[in-house]
């Protein structure tokens, strides 16, 4: 007996040891991240929360035989989770690819407050919430063009990630204006309610822009007309439309603007790094609607496409794609299956689905305000022909103007009627592919963490995260402390704070987001925004050293 429990102490301390060298220890990298030569330009492509099973569906419904265009590019597997949940939100997730560290849900581009999971980074207390470089800013001090093209508005989480630094992903209004002073070349996308409209500070960044020699377009022809070296492109109020209900005129593809943003970014001959999103179809699989999911994949791999024809001509040129986390648990089959779930026809999977012109979203749209002719702009636009009790059911949600689940309910009958299965209106937590193409080094992965990707992609780009953080992201009090400067948050415009620092008769004021600074009058352009984590009397600011090296 008493060996017995000696053998559990030491297999538990066994385990603890484990863990603990889990959180401490570098993992050792694959060799095709660790042995990866670097090249002059790199794309990025998301199709945020693209579970395999939607890749599946939307391979049926494009005739079985047709392959997506990275299909032959698998090089491996992604871990998905974060520093504090097996399923991971957005936030985190491209945290993790932009950064290479693990955050906690809603967190932008800084190091987590809670960190509970393996691989997690040790928190000292600290360095939490403490803003974590991006490849695009390592990129840009290299001297390398970046830029951003989403589908959902640009300051959203995952394009946030690339662009920005907050604890909090909802704020919408410091992540516009940190990616707008952060030097990108290209930001592609909707999200005007962030730039101009809902802003709580008033300021009208498009107007900004184009002080910062931005063109500014809000049309597909505009985008395409226009010649200028750096381009902000807002196309909607906040995320764009699907693919299916998409008015080209008003609003360009995803492969257009990756054409219009590769156009740009190309001509610098250091080279660029860029990231194309399709954000939307996670917004699809939030709605469990296939017809939507189907939609927005098939949009973006004619994206993915663009990139790779880009990509082998320059020979230069790497190109990842990986979804940053599952969502809806959808498959090919569903609980009316259970019992003949192997003779399942292909027609029954795709023939329902292809009678569809719009998404549930889009069809709802086009009902009457009075809601009386549900039944037939469903079955002309959606393809389904209702049962009177689910015509009832919809017409009860859309009076209650509860227009979130009249979508769900109609995306569900889709599925039901093409046997389709969805667990949850939430993300998922199982692993994900990767596809990589990358025509100088060899791409066996294996199984990796999303931090990884980071890794992957300083090795591409010949850049060191953790230097460019040391460099852009001091903590400012202490920083100025040993310059015998002292430092003030001036709260006098809540929607705008400003860090002063004072030595002498010397002011310097700092404001929050931007990468400039004000020496008295005089207004001095900074390689880096301020970012502001904290409130009067608990100042969490970070400056770059260039900021620091002000103080003399």
């Amino acid at each position: 007996m008493i060996c017995k429990r000696i053998s559990r102490l030491v297999a538990c301390s066994l385990i603890s040891l484990c863990v603990s060298m889990a959180f401490a220890i570098e993992p050792v990298l694959p060799a095709a991240i660790s042995s990866a030569l670097p090249v002059k330009n790199v794309i990025i492509m998301i199709p945020d929360g693209m579970s395999v099973g939607a890749t599946t569906i939307t391979r049926w419904y494009n005739g079985g035989e047709k392959a997506f265009s990275f299909d032959p590019l698998v090089a491996g597997m992604v871990r998905s989770y974060s520093s504090d949940a097996i399923i991971s939100d957005s936030a985190p997730a491209a945290t993790a690819f932009a950064c290479g560290v693990k955050a906690q849900t809603g967190n932008i581009g800084v190091m987590p407050n809670v960190s509970t999971l393996p691989g997690a980074p040790v928190l000292d207390g600290k360095n939490n919430y403490s803003p974590v470089a991006n490849i695009m800013e390592a990129a840009r001090l290299k001297g390398l063009s970046t830029g951003i093209v989403s589908t959902s508005e640009i300051t959203h989480a995952t394009p946030a990630d690339f662009g920005a630094h907050d604890i909090s992903r909802k704020k919408e209004d410091n992540i516009g204006e940190q990616m707008l002073f952060a030097g990108f070349d290209v930001l592609l996308g909707g999200g005007t309610d962030f730039f101009v409209t809902k802003r709580a500070d008033k300021e009208d960044l498009t107007a900004i822009a184009k002080t910062r020699g931005y063109s500014y377009v809000t049309s597909t022809a505009d985008m395409k007309a226009d010649k200028g070296k750096k381009i902000i492109g807002l196309f909607a109020p906040s995320g764009m439309s699907y693919d299916l209900d998409r008015d080209p005129a008003k609003e360009p593809g995803l492969d257009e603007m990756t054409v219009k943003a590769l156009s740009i970014v190309s001509a610098n001959t250091k080279g660029f790094v860029l990231m194309v999103e399709g954000s939307e179809i996670d917004w699809a699989a939030h709605a469990n609607d296939p017809v939507a999911v189907i939609g927005d994949i098939n949009a973006f791999d004619s994206a993915v496409t663009i990139a790779l024809d880009f990509a082998k001509k320059d020979k230069n040129t790497v190109v990842i794609i990986l979804t940053d986390h599952g969502n809806s648990g959808i498959t090919i089959g569903n609980s009316d299956s259970n019992g003949d779930y192997d003779k399942l026809p292909l027609k029954t999977l795709v023939d329902t689905l292809k009678k569809a012109k719009h998404s549930a979203q889009g069809t709802l749209a086009m009902v009457a305000s009075d809601n009386s002719n549900i039944k037939e702009i469903v079955g002309a636009n959606y393809g389904l022909e209702l049962a009177d009790k689910d015509t009832d059911a919809l017409k009860v949600m859309l009076d209650a103007k509860k227009s979130s689940d009249a979508i769900i309910f109609l995306g569900t009958l889709m599925a039901k009627a093409s046997r389709i299965g969805f667990t949850t209106t939430g993300h998922t937590g199982e692993d994900i592919p990767l596809y990589v193409y990358n025509p100088k080094s060899a791409v066996a992965f294996g199984l990796i963490q999303n931090t990884d990707i980071a890794r992957y992609l300083e090795k591409l780009a010949g850049v060191d995260l953790a230097a460019v953080t040391k460099r852009q992201f001091q903590e400012a009090s202490a920083a100025f402390s040993k310059k015998g400067a002292a430092v003030t948050t001036d709260l006098s415009n809540p929607a705008n704070p400003v860090l002063v620092v004072q030595k002498g008769d010397t002011k310097i004021s700092f404001p929050q987001n931007k990468s400039v600074a004000l020496v008295g009058e005089k207004s001095v352009q900074l390689s880096g925004v301020a970012v502001f984590t904290g409130s009067s009397g608990s100042e969490r600011w970070f400056v770059s050293q260039d900021a620091i090296d002000l103080v003399k």
